[in-house]
């Protein structure tokens, strides 16, 4: 059976900033600075412009990834696309992001399976264990792992909403996962969820029963949505709670089955949904500040793409390099969470 490894990683995050500051001078949400980096850890995040989807962000960081694995777009055998904010209601992002790659056209057209994953925070590293899962079992050679989000286009953007709205950012990550017969790559991944707090954290907008799902305004077809569908809803003490207990039972039953020591771990790659959150699990696990690796600052809150963007980052910059032990975790709405251990 042959191992699944990363071999390309890529990112892509829009131009636009949009500071703490931003929020309030330009939005008119009654909030500080400091009030939003005391909380969170959260100086600016990143928006999309108007125009540009989920899928065509993905473009750039899946090319990226494809390009570090030394491949071309047509040699990939399935695609992958986690996302809590995809283009439209359906269909879904991965074919979107198949046709922007251009695999289906041409003289050799390829038209490999894609699939959307929707496990919002923790919808990295399920569509990790998925490809790992393809490869290991000899389905596939190379498959592209995309997570993806444009928050911006669907926050509430009044101080009602500034619990919420203050968290989140644009950006897209990728990795690709292929097939080697080295002794490294994807060691283990462990996925859970409970189901029971499905209400604490959610958007509700297309809730199908109800009849309509929709109150409909007019004959015209035009529909009112109350802001209670409309806008995502956080039980924040709740989250913050389960959070931190999950992320670390995660990470400790992974160590556990893999018998792996935590002080064996080179580099931590938490989701990046709460500095306190994170900064939380690493005290509760002894982790030291220097083999964790962050980008909440300066992204905010990025769901399905915080992981693979943190992973090239640590390329890029050196942080990550081959033969070095690997740790994720995540933690999101649902409840789902999920980890993962790499050799690299």
């Amino acid at each position: 059976m042959p191992n699944a490894y990363i071999s390309g990683t890529g990112m892509h995050v829009p131009e636009r900033v949009v500071t703490n500051d931003d929020l309030r001078e330009q939005y008119g949400i009654d909030t500080t600075h400091e009030w939003i980096v005391q909380r969170t850890g959260i100086e600016q995040r990143h928006y999309a412009p108007v125009g540009v989807g989920t899928a065509e962000l993905a473009v750039p960081a899946a090319q990226q990834a494809i390009a570090n694995a030394g491949l071309q777009a047509r040699d990939l055998d399935m695609i992958l696309f986690a996302t809590l904010s995809p283009d439209m209601h359906f269909p879904g992002g991965a074919v979107m992001l198949q046709r922007r790659l251009g695999v289906c056209d041409g003289d050799s057209p390829r038209f490999m399976g894609a699939m959307d994953i929707r496990n919002q925070c923790s919808g990295f590293l399920y569509g990790l264990a998925t490809a790992t899962a393809m490869v290991q079992t000899g389905g596939c050679k190379h498959v592209l792992v995309v997570g993806s989000e444009i928050h911006s286009a669907a926050l509430d953007f009044t101080t009602r909403g500034r619990t919420v709205t203050t968290l989140f950012g644009d950006a897209a990550g990728a990795v690709v996962v292929s097939a080697t017969d080295e002794d490294r790559g994807v060691r283990g991944w462990w996925l859970g969820a409970d189901g029971r707090h499905v209400d604490a954290l959610k958007m509700e907008i297309f809730n199908t029963a109800k009849r309509p799902f929709m109150e409909m305004e007019s004959t015209d077809g035009y529909a009112r949505i109350s802001p209670e569908m409309l806008w995502p809803h956080m039980e924040g003490k709740t989250v913050f709670k389960n959070a931190i207990e999950r992320m670390c039972q995660a990470l400790m039953q992974a160590c556990w089955e893999k018998n792996t020591q935590l002080e064996e771990i080179d580099l931590f790659v938490f989701h990046q949904a709460n500095m306190r959150i994170n900064q939380y699990v690493a005290k509760q696990l002894n982790i030291p500040d220097s083999k964790l690796i962050h980008n909440i600052h300066k992204m905010g809150n990025t769901t399905a793409a915080t992981i693979p963007t943190l992973l090239s980052e640590a390329v890029d910059t050196g942080r990550l390099t081959r033969g070095m032990k690997v740790a994720m975790v995540a933690f999101g709405a649902g409840f789902t969470w999920g980890a993962a251990l790499v050799d690299w």
